[in-house]
């Protein structure tokens, strides 16, 4: 289990308290580390996948750890970023609509292996991810950065385009999974051969 695509993916959930810890020491310096410690997450987010599927590392502990990583990541820095007043009010609908989409999500691929059925990630969600980065990278930063750099700004309106393919992927995800919780939709026959009987 413990293969360099693995551990890359462990670094992230590790890097997680250390860059909350961040948030409590509010200075310009803790920021800008905060954000060098989320940009070296967001880059093992990426090489993670890159090294299983080139050096044919794929295997069941990373598909189970890897999403769980991303969305502790999102989730913990959404939370202190409301908790230490790092958003202006109109920003907590789009960090709201991200949460509650992780959740969704969860519990639908949760729901679907189960059944054995995967739910591949689409480009628009990348699109998504790709946004979420963004918009938590500068928000991160805030009023630390360069005057010239409406770092706020930028990161919020990044949050709201983030929320806005939320809601589209968050849609098309459970429209694929709502047609196999239809009784009347069989479902594969290794599905149908793995489940219990009823009584």
């Amino acid at each position: 289990m413990l293969n360099l695509p693995n551990i890359l993916t462990l670094s992230r959930i590790a890097i997680i308290p250390l860059m909350v810890i961040t948030f409590f020491f509010d200075s310009s310096a803790m920021r800008w580390g905060a954000c060098l410690l989320y940009t070296a997450a967001c880059i093992t987010d990426f090489f993670d996948g890159y090294l299983a599927r080139r050096s044919n590392q794929i295997s069941r502990f990373g598909r189970f750890l890897d999403p769980i990583a991303d969305k502790l990541l999102v989730a913990a820095v959404l939370l202190m970023l409301v908790g230490f007043g790092r958003l202006t009010l109109w920003a907590y609908l789009p960090a709201l609509i991200i949460l509650l989409r992780e959740i969704m999500v969860s519990g639908l691929r949760e729901f679907l292996a189960e059944l054995r059925i995967g739910l591949p990630v689409t480009r628009l969600a990348k699109f998504k991810t790709t946004a979420q980065m963004i918009a938590l990278g500068f928000l991160i930063v805030g009023s630390a950065a360069p005057w010239w750099i409406p770092a706020r700004v930028i990161g919020e309106a990044s949050l709201w385009i983030a929320a806005g393919l939320t809601l589209i992927t968050g849609y098309d995800y459970l429209r694929a999974g709502l047609r196999y919780m239809d009784e009347g939709v069989p479902l594969p026959e290794s599905t149908r051969d793995s489940q219990p009987s009823q009584s």
